[in-house]
């Protein structure tokens, strides 16, 4: 997906439809000079309603569309006719999309499933007409209520990718190339930092019938929990994962240092991250000699997580990674 493409945050107006007011009116026909009241009820106001697609994979659609205003629904009338409720707005979003009142950032709705909707804002209720008042005590009320008005808000909506794996890692780590391996994916690949300014993310294929979702996140650094490098703006991706591939290069200069550098940067983030289930592979195995692998394995032995050796180029102990992280799916 282009860097020019991938919208994760944007800022919208919504305003839901004002109710129809209720009518005052006495039926009148040519046996009747003064009959009854027969003022209808108004009708409905049209409500702002999120849907939730996962055809989506971005707010792209949104970002020269920001105002949605629905109707007004009708007014009654004569003959005990109901105005029409208006019809309702449905703003499409990607699954994982949450959304906060802009002005006091609070979290109003989420969407994370297929088809979900959620009233984001209710329409006014239409008022009642003359003829809903009408009792043993009052035969002829001369009054009706005026509509219900729509409410208006401005709110931001802010995209966190659903993913089933996310790859952590420095930038140039391997997590682009190895996303490509076991999936479809297309990310762009080249030897330099921050080559993925977007995340990308792949369907992996567990075997004829069972598969999960793997998304890269572009490369941490050192500071990104305070907005150093890509920093604040894509960590989020990483709260909607379930399970966190720490990805180091067999060429890092102190692999255990460098994943404890990945897992601070996280919980200074969002502490709740560091309670996910991690998994440390370490990419570009094919560098390699035997001796080299033994005194890797050796010095991340005190590590709790499971540790893998793999290649993507060499598709060494791939299968095995892809293995590893289904299993450890179903535990989760």
């Amino acid at each position: 997906m282009s860097e020019n493409n991938f919208i994760d945050f944007i800022k919208i107006y919504v305003k839901s439809g004002n109710g129809g007011s209720g009518s005052v009116h006495f039926h009148r026909d040519k046996r009747t000079i003064k009959g009854g009241p027969d003022g209808g009820d108004g009708g409905r106001g049209g409500h702002i309603i999120l849907k939730g697609n996962r055809n989506l994979w971005t707010l792209l659609h949104l970002r020269y569309h920001k105002h949605f205003i629905a109707q007004n629904g009708g007014n009654g009338a004569s003959n005990n006719r109901f105005g029409a409720d208006a019809d309702d707005i449905y703003i499409e979003v990607p699954l994982g999309t949450q959304v906060k009142d802009a002005e006091t950032n609070e979290l109003l709705a989420e969407v994370t499933e297929h088809n979900q909707e959620v009233i984001l804002l209710q329409g006014g209720r239409g008022g009642k007409g003359n003829a809903f008042f009408k009792s043993a005590t009052m035969q002829t009320p001369r009054f009706a209520q005026q509509g219900e008005q729509g409410k208006e808000l401005w709110v931001n909506l802010e995209l966190k990718i659903l993913a089933d794996v996310g790859l952590v890692g420095f930038p140039n780590a391997g997590k682009s190339t190895l996303l490509a391996s076991v999936s479809a994916a297309k990310p762009k690949i080249a030897d330099y930092p921050f080559t993925t300014l977007v995340p990308n993310v792949g369907i992996v294929k567990v075997n004829e019938i069972y598969s999960f979702v793997m998304a890269d996140i572009p490369g941490i650094i050192e500071g990104a929990h305070e907005g150093r490098g890509l920093g604040l703006k894509f960590l989020r991706h990483i709260e909607r994962n379930s399970i966190l591939l720490f990805l180091i290069p067999a060429n890092s200069e102190n692999i255990l240092a460098e994943y404890k550098t990945l897992l601070r940067e996280l919980e200074l983030y969002n502490k709740e991250l560091t309670r996910k289930t991690r998994i440390v592979a370490i990419s570009k195995a094919d560098l390699l000699t035997q001796n080299e692998e033994k005194k890797i394995m050796q010095q991340l032995t005190k590590l709790k997580e499971p540790v893998i050796l793999f290649s993507s180029v060499s598709q060494k102990n791939l299968r095995e990674l892809v293995q590893l992280l289904w299993s450890k799916l179903n535990e989760s």
